[in-house]
C-alpha cells in the first residue's frame, strides 16, 4: 500500500471516530481543549493568531476566536483561493465577518486591505483529521495547509486542537512535511519533537 492509500485509510477511520462523538460529549471535550490552548505560553504571548473556522465535527473554534478578539488578539483566518490552489489570509474583527465559502467552510468576507502574510502571524492553529505524537498531521487531502506552511520564513509555533480519538500510532510523512509543534487534546498537551 502506498503512503497516499495508507493516509486515505487512516483519514476515513479517524473521521468516522470523530463523527461518532456525541454532541454533548463534544461540548465537554471542546471546553477542555479551549482551556488547554488558552493556557499555552505560545497563545498567551501571541499578538496575531491564525485560526481555522471549525466545520462539521472539528474541534469548535468560533468561541475561541470570539474570546481571542475580546482579549485584543488579532485574528487571521484562511480563505481558499481555488484558482491558485492556496490559502489567502485575512484579518477578521468579528466572527460575523465569516461566510460559507469553499465546501461550505466559514471564510472571511472582508475587504482586500485586510489581507495578511504568514510573517504577520505569531501562532498558527490548524485543523487535523488525524495526528501522531511525533507531530505528523493528516489533513483532509487537498494540501492547502501543507502549501501554506511550507512558505514559512520564520519559525512560527503550530498547534492543532484535536480530540483524543484522532490520535493514531503513525502517520506517513515526507521529508518536506511541516510538523505540528503541539497537539492540544481534551486529555493532554502533546509536545511533538519529531522522531
Amino acid at each position: 500500500m502506498s503512503d497516499n492509500e495508507i493516509k486515505k485509510s487512516i483519514r476515513k477511520e479517524v473521521l468516522k471516530k470523530r463523527d461518532s462523538i456525541s454532541t454533548a460529549l463534544r461540548k465537554v471535550k471542546d471546553l477542555f481543549i479551549r482551556q488547554r490552548l488558552f493556557s499555552l505560553p505560545e497563545f498567551i504571548n501571541a499578538k496575531t493568531i491564525f485560526f481555522y473556522a471549525s466545520f462539521r465535527s472539528e474541534v469548535e473554534t468560533l468561541g475561541m476566536i470570539r474570546a481571542s478578539l475580546e482579549w485584543g488578539k488579532k485574528i487571521v483566518l484562511p480563505k481558499v483561493d481555488t484558482e491558485n490552489h492556496r490559502l489567502k489570509l485575512y484579518e477578521i474583527r468579528d466572527v460575523n465577518e465569516l461566510m460559507p465559502g469553499c465546501m461550505g467552510i466559514p471564510e472571511p468576507s472582508v475587504p482586500e486591505e485586510r489581507l495578511r502574510g504568514l510573517d504577520d502571524i505569531d501562532l498558527v492553529v490548524i485543523p487535523v483529521a488525524g495526528f501522531d505524537v511525533y507531530g505528523n498531521r493528516l489533513g483532509y487531502g487537498a494540501g492547502y495547509y501543507d502549501i501554506l506552511l511550507a512558505q514559512m520564513k520564520k519559525k512560527i509555533p503550530i498547534v492543532a486542537p484535536a480530540y483524543e480519538e484522532q490520535i493514531v500510532e503513525r502517520i506517513p510523512a515526507a521529508e518536506h512535511d511541516v510538523r505540528i509543534d503541539k497537539i492540544v487534546t481534551d486529555e493532554r498537551v502533546v509536545e511533538c519533537d519529531g522522531y
